[in-house]
């Protein structure tokens, strides 16, 4: 397993929710290097995901209703964003997309300009 390291925006995010489903989410969040070896090979069954843009390479984990977005860098999982996936359902909603919920927000401005914000925040 890797470790797993929140910045200041991400922590922010998952202390929002109540402490069991904080604790739920962590205890489901677990990355090793295989499962990014393997992304797809699962199919749609995988809770990860990648998103690429501009030669930058995001992974998306799916826990309930919350999304983690990381990065590795170092042996170390760097948490840049922990959203509700309401937020990008209703995004999908609106773009009306025929794509995967990856695909459009590997294309979303406003989705990488949330990403740039985590990989800015200091890790905590």
């Amino acid at each position: 397993m890797l470790q797993i390291v929140f910045n200041e925006i991400s922590a922010a995010e998952i202390s929002q929710l109540g402490t069991l489903e904080q604790l739920e989410l962590l205890d489901e969040f677990k990355v090793s290097e295989q499962d990014l070896e393997n992304l797809g090979a699962d199919g749609d069954e995988s809770p990860f995901g990648s998103i690429e843009r501009d030669g930058k390479l995001l992974y998306r984990y799916r826990s309930q209703d919350y999304r983690f977005y990381f990065e590795v860098a170092d042996g170390s999982v760097i948490v840049q964003r922990v959203l509700h996936k309401g937020t990008l359902s209703d995004f999908m909603f609106r773009s009306r997309m025929p794509v995967s919920e990856d695909e459009a927000l590997a294309e979303s401005r406003h989705f990488w300009k949330l990403i740039d914000e985590g990989r800015q925040a200091k890790r905590v």
